[in-house]
């Protein structure tokens, strides 16, 4: 490692994802001098590197996010308008959605994201208040009793920076300053003993972690062939079947989320599928794989503008299933990253080799990848898309029976005088490295109460994501954009509140007046702290 350079901020932020990200805008709209890093060339994780598009609750439009994220919604909409081509009838849609895709009310290419948030951190960095270091991974935590002094990121050259600040937050999608700084925390399954939660096995299982992903985007050209080099692992994943699924990974058939019965989807590269209103507690919409996640729908702009559509293959097919990422060796760590490569490029190849299509024959030749939509040379996402992250010990740890409807019925979700915002999603957790199969909860609206954000020991470092003191179950809920989004803010609020006020986030949390100040702060700033009168999903 070459010499360290050091710098100062308010706020440090580790990793740059939705959380993240939210909490750098959170904290410099309050004056406060903030640096991020990420490991990755573009911040955003989900929302861009890791290019899933948002996964949301049907009442988005109207309520359930934070006035931040709903500019950043806008944001992105406005983007199209101002620079695609759009037909007369997609321009008059207040509610455009780009991709025409069935997984959200705002599909969109992962550039039009990054372009969005980008823009709306462009004014702190030429005001000189926020600092970005991407390409930087987080090395070492430096720790003075029960506070983080500093952390020092690496560039993969082994450039290295220490950065010293008052408050630091991980909002990293695995949760990795949690280890190098002592932080206490939990990965994989809880217990049933610990958490009494019904779902839970009666053992701990930390290594037992839901499925991760590697992402790719497609397009289709009729009458040209795109074949992909065979991969390397082709013949393992063109044979590998989990305990738990019906078939080969590499088919069109896996456990329906919600039954767990066989089901087949279709898959027909395709220009138009008809008016589409995107409501997951309607209708799942991953029936159709083409729809599903599609980012980009060539009908939304004027005739002769684009030869095909772009759908992101973000199916059960490639969830990677062999071992997790924490908890395990770096030699561990590394071959299931490649293993997922693997096996995403191992389903491309099947698709356009041995699918079947509707007319008899075999593959979609045609189906050809898109490296310039993900910023990579390979056509994979730049990152891996991580749905379970390490998570702290914290003040507060949601368990299932806060939330689920079955337990809670009409009585809602449980209610935290504490709450820093809102959520809502079912509890959706895919198949996991311990062979479980898909666990699908119906849940009620929730609240994210502060008390996740803090750990139970360490006085300066916030949860800024994933990594919230949620159980691997209630994870399934609390991981989706907006959630992470409404997490990184509140973190990055309640540091400069703290710095504003020479207080400790547990000072604020334990006194009713200052914690009542701060949620003041929070509604005059556009977050809502609790849900109007609505049914669970």
């Amino acid at each position: 490692m070459s010499d360290v350079q050091n710098l100062h901020a308010d706020v440090l932020i580790v990793g740059g994802g939705v959380g993240g990200v939210a909490a750098a805008l959170a904290a410099l709209r309050r004056g406060r001098s903030v640096i991020v890093t990420e490991e990755y060339e573009w911040l955003g994780g989900q929302l861009t590197s890791q290019a899933v598009p948002p996964d949301e609750h049907p009442w988005i439009e109207q309520f359930g996010c934070t006035r931040s994220y709903r500019a950043f919604r806008e944001g992105v909409r406005q983007y199209y308008r101002t620079w695609y081509p759009l037909t007369s009838a997609a321009l008059r849609q207040p509610d455009l959605n780009p991709g025409l895709g069935r997984v959200s009310r705002l599909c969109h290419e992962p550039r039009a994201a990054l372009a969005v948030l980008e823009g709306m951190l462009a004014p702190y960095r030429s005001a000189g208040t926020l600092r970005v270091l991407t390409g930087h991974r987080a090395v070492a935590a430096h720790v003075d009793g029960d506070r983080i002094a500093a952390v020092t990121v690496a560039s993969a050259s082994g450039d290295a920076v220490t950065v010293e600040a008052p408050f630091v937050l991980d909002g990293t999608e695995l949760g990795d300053l949690l280890p190098l700084a002592g932080v206490e925390h939990v990965t994989g399954f809880e217990s049933s003993a610990d958490t009494g939660e019904p779902s839970a096995p009666g053992e701990a299982q930390p290594l037992n972690q839901q499925a991760f992903s590697w992402v790719f985007a497609v397009e289709h050209r009729d009458g040209e062939d795109h074949t992909i080099e065979r991969p390397d692992q082709y013949g393992f994943w063109r044979d590998y079947r989990p305990g738990v699924w019906p078939d080969r990974l590499l088919s069109l058939t896996a456990p329906d989320p919600r039954t767990l019965e066989p089901l087949t989807r279709t898959f027909v590269p395709h220009g138009h599928a008809g008016p589409i209103v995107a409501d997951q507690s309607a209708d799942p919409g991953d029936r159709d794989l083409w729809v599903f996640r599609r980012i980009f729908a060539r009908e939304q702009y004027e005739p002769g503008f684009a030869a095909s559509d772009v759908t992101v293959v973000n199916w059960p097919m490639i969830d990677y299933l062999p071992g997790p990422l924490v908890g395990v060796s770096d030699a561990e760590r590394d071959k299931h990253l490649d293993g997922a490569r693997q096996l995403s490029l191992s389903m491309l190849f099947w698709l356009q080799t041995d699918a079947p299509r509707p007319d008899g024959g075999t593959g979609w030749p045609g189906l050809r990848l898109r490296p310039d939509v993900m910023g990579t040379a390979d056509g994979l996402a730049m990152a891996p898309y991580i749905r379970e992250s390490r998570r702290i010990r914290a003040q507060t740890t949601v368990v299932e029976q806060d939330l689920s409807l079955a337990v809670r019925g009409d009585a809602g979700a449980v209610h935290y005088p504490d709450s820093v915002g809102v959520g809502m999603y079912r509890i959706d957790l895919h198949p996991s490295t311990g062979g479980d199969n898909y666990l699908d909860v119906p849940s009620s609206p929730f609240q994210i109460p502060l008390g996740a954000l803090l750990p139970v020991r360490m006085s300066n470092l916030l949860a800024a994501g994933k990594n919230l003191g949620t159980t691997h179950i209630t994870n399934g809920c609390y991981r989706l954009h907006p959630v992470e989004w409404n997490i990184g803010e509140a973190a990055g609020a309640l540091a400069a509140h703290c710095l504003a006020h020479s207080l400790t986030p547990d000072q604020v949390r334990a006194d009713e007046r200052r914690l009542a100040t701060f949620q003041h702060e929070l509604r005059s700033d556009g977050f809502e702290l609790a849900w109007p009168e609505v049914k669970g999903y």
